[in-house]
């Protein structure tokens, strides 16, 4: 049985003035999708997910299923690369989970005790309760990444988006950050932009490859034979015995016919 895609992604491009981030991308994210975003700096990572988010105007189009949608809109749950929370703003860890809730329950309705009852739960999920009452001005960055994680999937998307989402974390923090992400992805598609492609490949189940084109390769393992497919100016270095695969070439790319 053939899988029906979430979102689906057609010619799509992105201009800032006069320079192309994105052109002619075509691709398809399905809901059991936990895909990797991978490329060099400058290369439009961040610019893709601002066009699945609807953040940035494009040409093309991106059509989201009926499974995707809360009203008109797409339900998506997003953690951007900065987090847009003044640290110095007198908030609660709690409030800011709280906050997720927002367009699912207007800005003026009263939160319920079933709505506390619902962030303690996601705070529980990844290991915060006990911060639930601390303000977010003392938190770690690794701890903060993760109360705004709790805070984009509150709502229980359908996807979620992440965009570097290890910043400013320490180690110790980066893998309970992976762990949490790969239980969340038995329940929603997960899209994620990372730089840090020797964990990444660990991770997710598919690569997609973006330097102003995009390219989705069906599988977890990155090679020097892959990135130097696509133009991506990144070594890679692994240590051990480790299993591989050599990817074909990009259909259509002028770097593979050169």
């Amino acid at each position: 049985m053939s899988r029906e895609p979430i979102i689906r992604i057609h010619d799509l491009g992105v201009r800032y003035d006069s320079t192309i981030a994105l052109e002619h991308v075509d691709l398809e994210i399905y809901a059991d999708d936990f895909v990797g975003i991978i490329g060099p700096n400058g290369g439009g990572k961040s610019t893709l997910v601002k066009a699945i988010m609807g953040i940035v105007p494009h040409s093309g189009s991106i059509e989201y299923s009926d499974k995707l949608l809360r009203g008109k809109k797409p339900h998506i749950g997003y953690l951007p690369q900065i987090s847009s929370f003044d640290k110095e703003f007198p908030i609660s860890v709690r409030e800011v989970v709280m906050s997720g809730l927002q367009a699912e329950r207007g800005l003026w309705q009263r939160y319920g005790a079933s709505d506390r009852k619902r962030v303690d739960e996601t705070l529980e999920r990844a290991s915060l309760a006990e911060l639930r009452d601390r303000a977010i001005g003392e938190l770690s960055g690794g701890q903060l990444q993760r109360v705004m994680l709790c805070r984009a999937i509150i709502s229980e998307p359908k996807l979620l988006v992440l965009d570097e989402p290890t910043n400013f974390v320490d180690n110790r923090f980066e893998n309970e950050l992976y762990n949490l992400l790969h239980h969340l992805s038995e329940h929603m598609a997960i899209v994620m932009v990372s730089h840090d492609i020797g964990t990444i490949s660990s991770v997710v189940r598919s690569i997609v490859c973006v330097n102003r084109h995009v390219h989705r390769h069906d599988s977890n393992i990155i090679t020097e034979e892959q990135l130097r497919n696509y133009n991506c100016p990144i070594q890679l270095i692994s240590h051990g015995n480790i299993p591989h695969t050599i990817l074909g070439n990009h259909e259509e790319c002028p770097h593979c016919h050169k």
